[in-house]
């Protein structure tokens, strides 16, 4: 182990090669990461935006729930009309 470590130490070219290596290797490394975590914020946002068009469809809902509710049998017979197939 100490001759590896004084032959490292001795030669700048070995020295420089492994210091590259290790760099890279650093490098790929935390590519990997940053891609994931980028990967996982694009569907974290993803996700957000589902629930808060699940959430204004659900408002929607409601409020024609609620119109619906105050109609007459003819008025709201003649409002499914315009919505039913024929």
């Amino acid at each position: 182990m100490d001759a590896l470590l004084s032959i490292l130490n001795g030669n700048g070219l070995i020295a420089g090669l492994v210091a590259s290596l290790v760099g890279a290797v650093v490098l790929y490394v935390k590519g990997r990461s940053d891609g994931a975590a980028k990967a996982e914020n694009k569907s974290l946002k993803d996700k957000l935006a589902s629930k808060e068009e699940q959430l204004e469809m659900h408002r929607e809902a409601s409020a024609a729930e609620r119109e619906a509710a105050g109609m007459s049998d003819e008025a709201a017979r003649k409002e499914a009309m315009k919505w039913a197939r024929r």
